[in-house]
C-alpha cells in the first residue's frame, strides 16, 4: 500500500485514497502531528569530549605506543644510515589526543545510534514537547526538516538521519494499523527549495537523508513531488474548466509557488515552480526577537544580536547549542539572570510556544499578554497588533518580493491564486498575497491538508504504476499447440 505524506517543518500529515476516497491518517484524534520527537536519552554533542580518569589511562597508552614507534623508527633509520625525523613530546601528545578522541566520538555514535533507535521510547508531537518540559532531560528535536539542508558533520548527519527515520516510522506504522494493510510505498513532499546553506547541494543532501531514512523505517518504494505541485493536483479536483492557475504554499519552513495548468477532463500539467527558504518559524523567531528578546537585554546590553536569533532558533539544534555555551554572568541584571534562565533545559522550548501564541493571537487581537515566570517571577511581555506588523514585516517583504517575481515571469496573468499552507492562516499573509495580485481572485484551501491531499493522489498513481510495471513484466503464458 502507498501513501502520501507531507513531512512538515511545523507539521506533518498523512493520508491514502482508500476505495476512491481520500482517507486522512489519524494520528490519535488529531489529523497532523507537530512535527518534533522526544528520546529521552540524551543523543550526545560530539563538541562534549572532555578527558574523563578513564580517557586519560587510554591517552598516556596511546601515548606510550607512539613513542615506541618513535624509538623503533629512530633505530630503524639509524641501521640504514639516516637521520630519522622526530617530533616533540607535544606533538605526540597531540596526536594520542586525536586519536583518543576520534575513537570516543565513534563510541558515542554507536550510542547514538542505539539510543536514538529505541523507538519504544520515543514521543512525538505536543506528546514529545510535553514529555521533555516535564521531565527536563532528555533531547528534544523540533523541525528537524530545517536542518537537513545545512552542511553536517559524519556524526551530526548520522542522528539527523535517524530522527528522520523514527518520524517516518511512526508515521508509517500508524498508517499500517489505520489501514489495516502493510504500508510499503509512499510519495513524500519536499519543497522547491529546502532551507540551506549549501545552495542546490543542500537540497540535494536533504532528499538523501529523506531517502535514507525512508529505507530504514521500512518504505521499499519513495518517490517525492514538489509540495505545491502536490497541492495543485489537490485544487485541480475542485475546477470544472481548464484554467491556469498559481499555487501559493507557505508552510512552516518554506514557501513555494507552482503555476500550473488546472481543471477538466485533462491531467494537471505544471509549468513552472519558485521557491523562498522562509515560512512559519521565521514568523515566530521575528516575534521572539521584537517583542521578547529586549526583556533579555537585546538593543540593551553588550551582548552580540546573533545570540539572541540562536536562542530564538529551537528549530536550529547548532545554534541552541551555541546559545547554552555561552556565559552570561558578567552581564548585568536584570538580563544577565535571565539570559542564564533562558539557558535552562525547556526554557527556549517554553519562549519559542510564548512566541506562536503571541503571533496567533495577534493575527486577529489587538492585544496580547505572555507570562515569563519561568525566567523570572512577575516578567511578562504585552504586545499589540503594531508589534506583530513590525515582528512579521521582513517576512511579508521578502514574499512580496517573491511574488512580484513569479508575476514578472509569467506568460499571463492566472485566472485564480489558490492559497494553501499552515502559515496562509494569517489574515496577515492573505492581504499580503491577494495585494500582489489584486486583480485575481484569492481561493482559501485548507491550511493544513492541501498537500497530503495531492500527495494522496499521486501515491495511488505510484501503486498503479507499480502494479502495471509488474504486470509487464511478468512472463507471458505458455500456449499449447494441437497438432
Amino acid at each position: 500500500m502507498h501513501i502520501g505524506i507531507d513531512f512538515g517543518t511545523s507539521y506533518s500529515a498523512a493520508a491514502a485514497i482508500v476505495n476512491g476516497e481520500l482517507t486522512l491518517v489519524r494520528f490519535g484524534v488529531a489529523e497532523q502531528f507537530r512535527t518534533a520527537v522526544y528520546f529521552p536519552e540524551l543523543v550526545p554533542d560530539p563538541n562534549d569530549f572532555a578527558l574523563t580518569p578513564e580517557l586519560e589511562a587510554r591517552l598516556e597508552t596511546q601515548l606510550r605506543l607512539l613513542r615506541a614507534q618513535q624509538r623503533e623508527m629512530a633505530a630503524a633509520a639509524a641501521a640504514r644510515g639516516q637521520a630519522a625525523q622526530s617530533r616533540s613530546e607535544g606533538e605526540l601528545r597531540q596526536e594520542a589526543l586525536r586519536s583518543v578522541r576520534r575513537q570516543w566520538m565513534e563510541e558515542q555514535a554507536r550510542e547514538a545510534t542505539a539510543s536514538v533507535a529505541s523507538f519504544q521510547h520515543a514521543l512525538f508531537g505536543e506528546e514529545a514537547v510535553e514529555g521533555y518540559l516535564d521531565s527536563g532531560g532528555g533531547n528534544l528535536i523540533e523541525s528537524p526538516k530545517s536542518m537537513f539542508g545545512y552542511r553536517l558533520d559524519p556524526q551530526v548527519r548520522k542522528v539527523i538521519v535517524h530522527i528522520a527515520t523514527h518520524i517516518l516510522e511512526h508515521i508509517r506504522l500508524t498508517a499500517s494499523r489505520q489501514f489495516g494493510a502493510a504500508v510499503r510505498g509512499a510519495v513524500i513532499g519536499r519543497p522547491v527549495e529546502f532551507r540551506s546553506s549549501m545552495g542546490a547541494a543542500g537540497s540535494q543532501q536533504a532528499i538523501e537523508i529523506l531517502r535514507e531514512a525512508a529505507a530504514v523505517a521500512g518504505f521499499d518504494e519513495v518517490s517525492f513531488l514538489e509540495e505545491p505541485a502536490a497541492a495543485a493536483m489537490h485544487y485541480h479536483k475542485s475546477l470544472e474548466a481548464r484554467q491556469h492557475a498559481l499555487i501559493v504554499d507557505i508552510g512552516g519552513g518554506t514557501t513555494d509557488v507552482t503555476h500550473a495548468h488546472l481543471g477538466g477532463d485533462q491531467a494537471p500539467a505544471i509549468a513552472r515552480n519558485w521557491g523562498l527558504p522562509k515560512g512559519g518559524t521565521d514568523l515566530d523567531v521575528g516575534v521572539s526577537l521584537h517583542s521578547f528578546m529586549p526583556l533579555l537585554g537585546k538593543d540593551i546590553v553588550r551582548v552580540p544580536q546573533h545570540q539572541f536569533v540562536e536562542a530564538a532558533s529551537v528549530h536550529n539544534l547548532p545554534k541552541q547549542r551555541e546559545f547554552r555555551k555561552q556565559n552570561y554572568r558578567l552581564v548585568a541584571a536584570p538580563y544577565g539572570p535571565r539570559l542564564r534562565a533562558l539557558q535552562e533545559p525547556g526554557a527556549t522550548t517554553r519562549l519559542n510556544q510564548l512566541a506562536e501564541r503571541t503571533k496567533i493571537t495577534l493575527s486577529t487581537a489587538t492585544s496580547h499578554c505572555a507570562g515569563l515566570d519561568f525566567l523570572e517571577p512577575g516578567l511578562a511581555v504585552e504586545a499589540g497588533s503594531a508589534d506583530l506588523e513590525q515582528a512579521i514585516e521582513p517576512f511579508l517583504a521578502q514574499l512580496e518580493r517573491t511574488l512580484s517575481n513569479v508575476r514578472n515571469d509569467l506568460p499571463a496573468l492566472p485566472a485564480s491564486v489558490f492559497l494553501t499552507g499552515g502559515t496562509s492562516r494569517s489574515p496577515q499573509i492573505r492581504a499580503r498575497v491577494q495585494a500582489c495580485f489584486p486583480e485575481i481572485p484569492l481561493v482559501q484551501g485548507d491550511p493544513s491538508l492541501g498537500v497530503v491531499s495531492g500527495l494522496a493522489v499521486a501515491a495511488r498513481e505510484a501503486a498503479r504504476c507499480l502494479v502495471a510495471a509488474a504486470h509487464d513484466a511478468s512472463p507471458a503464458p505458455a500456449v499449447a499447440s494441437v497438432g
